[in-house]
């Protein structure tokens, strides 16, 4: 196995801490994620979740602390193993094909092999009708999937998600729900940030609950809807308007 491909999990954070304005946005965080499961990042709006996920991915750094992918320090070599969506995707300008190649030409995949696997990933998702057309031309929801999708095709271990389904409507947030929940099966470690309980219903195995810039909660799913453990997220489960001023 080369370098490139050496594991990252688990993805460990050590005391991450992170301040800006006098207000601490992570605060003395330390997680250890491993297993191929999909696990809800949830809390309020200025939790902290995003700059958490960002941390994770090395695509943000944090005031002090630590990262670990696989207990080493992030590098670029095997950067190439976590697999990281944002809310609102950037579409290269170019076809949904070529979106696609492009992320497996950067992973070293030979074009000759390129469009094969390319097309074989995209009918997967029952996208093959739009590898023709201008990625930045489709829908949200189509977006969003090709988003997934070539994330996906760089065979991540680790797949981050910041907020997939948000705004879309039921049909695109089926698709999506089901990638990801192919993409665990295959042995994926998947974490997403929603604020959806039913979708963590759905498809999530544990949430890990963030509020002022702190883990209060993590549990297993069922527990967390039918006993959570922490005064926020009862609230925010019973839909009242927590935010990182309240409780």
């Amino acid at each position: 196995m080369t370098a490139s491909r050496t594991s990252v999990v688990p993805l460990a954070t050590d005391n991450i801490r992170v301040v800006r304005g006098g207000r601490a946005l992570l605060d003395g965080i330390s997680l250890s994620l491993h297993g191929s499961s999909i696990r809800a990042l949830m809390g309020p709006n200025g939790a902290g979740k995003s700059l958490l996920l960002r941390i994770l991915a090395n695509l943000a750094k944090a005031d002090s602390g630590t990262v670990l992918w696989n207990g080493a320090p992030p590098d670029l070599s095997r950067a190439v193993r976590i697999g990281f969506v944002l809310q609102k995707p950037v579409m290269l300008r170019r076809t949904v094909l070529a979106n696609v190649r492009f992320a497996l030409a950067a992973t070293g995949v030979p074009a000759r092999q390129q469009t094969i696997r390319a097309t074989a990933l995209l009918a997967n998702a029952h996208l093959q009708h739009l590898s023709a057309a201008p990625a930045r031309l489709l829908s949200a929801g189509e977006q969003q999937r090709v988003a997934l999708v070539r994330a996906l095709a760089c065979e991540p271990e680790v797949l981050l998600l910041d907020e997939p389904t948000a705004n879309l409507d039921p049909s695109a947030t089926a698709h999506i729900e089901t990638l990801l929940r192919e993409a665990a099966s295959h042995g994926t470690l998947v974490t997403l940030i929603t604020h959806d309980p039913g979708q963590i219903k759905r498809i999530t195995d544990e949430v890990i609950f963030l509020h002022r810039g702190r883990v209060t909660e993590r549990t297993p799913t069922g527990t967390f809807l039918s006993q959570p453990g922490s005064v926020e997220a009862r609230a925010f489960l019973d839909g009242k308007l927590l935010t990182e001023t309240t409780l």
